[in-house]
C-alpha cells in the first residue's frame, strides 16, 4: 500500500516538475520575442534554466520525502509495545520542509530538514535474571 501512495506521490511532483519546466520555457520565448539585444536573450535562457534546476530540486526533495513517510510506515512497529517494554528508541519525525530554493524560506530556516539517521545510539540491553541471583 505505501508503495503505491508513494509512486503515486512521486507521479505527483514529476508532473509538477514538467509543468514548472514547460512554464519557464514559454516565459523565455517571450522574454526573448520582447528582447532588443542578445545579452537580453541570453538572460531570459539563464532563468528558464534556473527554473529548470529549481523545479527539478523540488522534484527530488519531493521525491525523497516520499520514500522517508514510506519509511517510517514500515518502520512504526518496532516501536509499538505489545505489552513489555520496547527496547527501541522512538525515530523523531521529520522537520516539515517549509520552501525550496531562491527566496521561498523566511530568513534563518533552511529547506534541508536535519538528519533523522543515523538513530539515537540505543540503550544496551538489559537480561534480567530470574531466580538465579
Amino acid at each position: 500500500m505505501e508503495s503505491a501512495k508513494q509512486k503515486l506521490s512521486d507521479m505527483a511532483s514529476i508532473a509538477k516538475e514538467r509543468m514548472v519546466i514547460c512554464e519557464a520555457r514559454a516565459a523565455e520565448k517571450a522574454e526573448q520575442a520582447m528582447a532588443r539585444t542578445k545579452e537580453e536573450e541570453e538572460i531570459a535562457h539563464q532563468r528558464r534554466k534556473a527554473k529548470e534546476a529549481e523545479a527539478k530540486m523540488d522534484m527530488h526533495i519531493a521525491k525523497a520525502a516520499h520514500a522517508e513517510e514510506k519509511l517510517m510506515a514500515k518502520q512504526s512497529h518496532y516501536n509499538v509495545s505489545h505489552g513489555h517494554l520496547t527496547h527501541h528508541a522512538p525515530v523523531p519525525a521529520p522537520a516539515p520542509v517549509i520552501g525550496h530554493g531562491y527566496r521561498h524560506n523566511p530568513p534563518g530556516v533552511t529547506s534541508v530538514p536535519p538528519a533523522a539517521y543515523p538513530p539515537p545510539p540505543m540503550e544496551p540491553h538489559h537480561h534480567h535474571t530470574y531466580g538465579n541471583v
